[in-house]
């Protein structure tokens, strides 16, 4: 068979990986799993409910990978006891009128009886309205579809400015929580966003969308997608930096409200 007709395989994603034992600034010890990834551009520590994961490049040299970690390492240990309480889901009681998260506001959380279950929001506060004999599953379901319902109004409104500028629309988006990620692009054009977000800043959430659109764009975190980002939204640093120190507690939060 001629050379040029035998087909290869392309080279593997995953380089290498392995599980390494760090020691926390308190003493703890925690298992990270480092990732050599032939498609990372950048070095990026993540906490998830599979685990701590460090990916790296594969042309990053390994004490520059070792560096960026041990200099991530207080963060990380902060990271790790705010995960801790994400299982912690709350006891929808009557007595319960903690407060809830939307849009980055903290607004009264209110209990009325009803014939039926639904949850209203106003400036006022936030209204659970339910029969008295609703079962927490069913309140978190309702808690969920009001979510859900607040972030495709909160896309419909931010979208239609930035279509113009597109390729091409998205095929379709959905919301659902997120493990590790706060949104992804589909080969088939689909955007997938955290349902997390709605809980946190409106510019938060609407960065997370504008760099999913742009991926329609670039494919990839070149200095043109970036340039792409920041004529859309100037501020996208600042938001980065929010979910760098408060992401994981929106995850948890949304956790505790409507389980996983």
């Amino acid at each position: 068979m001629p050379q040029h007709l035998i087909a290869r395989a392309p080279p593997p994603r995953i380089a290498a990986r392995s599980n390494v034992a760090a020691i926390l600034p308190d003493g703890r010890e925690v298992e990270v799993l480092w990732v050599r990834d032939a498609r990372a551009r950048r070095l990026r520590l993540l906490v998830s409910e599979r685990g701590v994961r460090l990916t790296v490049p594969l042309r990053t040299p390994q004490r520059e990978a070792e560096r960026f970690f041990q200099a991530n390492l207080p963060w990380l240990a902060e990271q790790l006891l705010r995960y801790a309480a994400r299982d912690n889901a709350i006891a929808f009681g009557r007595d319960d009128l903690g407060p809830l998260s939307l849009r980055g506001v903290s607004y009264p959380l209110a209990w009325r009886d009803a014939g039926f279950l639904r949850i209203d929001a106003s400036d006022a506060g936030i209204v659970v309205h339910a029969p008295s004999g609703a079962s927490d599953a069913a309140i978190r379901r309702a808690l969920r579809d009001f979510f859900m319902a607040q972030a495709r109004r909160d896309v419909g409104r931010w979208l239609p400015k930035y279509l113009p500028s597109l390729p091409r629309a998205p095929r379709v988006l959905r919301f659902r929580p997120l493990a590790s990620l706060w949104g992804s692009l589909s080969p088939s054009d689909a955007v997938s966003l955290d349902l997390a977000l709605v809980l946190g800043p409106p510019a938060a959430f609407e960065y997370v969308l504008v760099h999913e659109l742009c991926h329609l764009i670039h494919a990839n975190h070149s200095r043109a997608f970036w340039r792409e980002v920041e004529t859309r939204c100037p501020e996208w640093r600042a938001s980065r930096g929010w979910f760098r120190n408060e992401g994981l507690r929106l995850k948890a939060e949304l956790n505790r409200l409507i389980g996983k």
